[in-house]
C-alpha cells in the first residue's frame, strides 16, 4: 500500500478534529510567534491536538498548542504550551465572533503550515458530533474500505 505524500509545508495537523467535529467555516490566520518557536516549527516540534481557539480582550488566541523548545535557543527560555495570538481579517473576526455565540458551536484549529514564510493556522467554525454520528462515520469508513479492497482485487 503506497504511503500518502505528506506537503512539505504542513507542519502539523488536528486528525481528530474531522472526526470529533462537523466543520463549518473555515479560516486562515497568522501566528504572532517568537524567533526560538518559529525554528523549532521548521524542525518539526510542535502539535495542536488538544488546541482550541478563543477570544479574549477582543483578539483571537490560539490556547494550548505546543511549541516544543529549540534546542539552541540560548539564554531565551520559552512557555511550550504558552497562547499565541491569531491574526486575522477585522471581519473575519466579527463572522466568528457572531458564529461562537450560537449554541454549541467552537473554533477548532485543523493544521500549522507554512504560507510564504509565514506561520498560518487553519481553524475551522465547528459543532461537535454526538456519539451516534460518529459511529455512522465508522461505519462509511468501513464500507469505503471494503469496497476498495474488493476493487482492487479485480484488476
Amino acid at each position: 500500500m503506497a504511503k500518502k505524500e505528506r506537503n512539505e509545508n504542513v507542519i502539523c495537523e488536528n486528525r481528530r478534529a474531522r472526526f470529533n467535529y462537523e466543520l463549518l467555516d473555515f479560516y486562515e490566520g497568522g501566528l504572532v510567534l517568537t524567533g526560538p518557536e518559529v525554528k523549532s516549527l521548521r524542525a518539526g516540534g510542535g502539535h495542536i491536538n488538544e488546541a482550541y481557539a478563543s477570544f479574549s480582550r477582543g483578539e483571537l488566541w490560539l490556547i494550548g498548542s505546543h511549541i516544543a523548545p529549540y534546542d539552541h535557543g540560548g539564554y531565551a527560555v520559552q512557555e511550550e504550551r504558552r497562547s499565541r495570538k491569531v491574526l486575522l481579517h477585522e471581519a473575519e473576526l466579527r463572522k466568528i465572533k457572531i458564529a461562537l455565540e450560537r449554541e454549541g458551536l467552537t473554533l477548532v484549529p485543523l493544521r500549522l503550515f507554512w504560507s510564504r514564510g509565514k506561520a498560518k493556522v487553519a481553524l475551522a467554525v465547528a459543532r461537535g458530533k454526538k456519539t451516534v454520528d460518529k459511529r455512522e462515520a465508522i461505519k462509511k469508513r468501513d464500507v469505503e474500505r471494503e469496497a476498495r479492497k474488493i476493487f482492487k482485487g479485480r484488476k
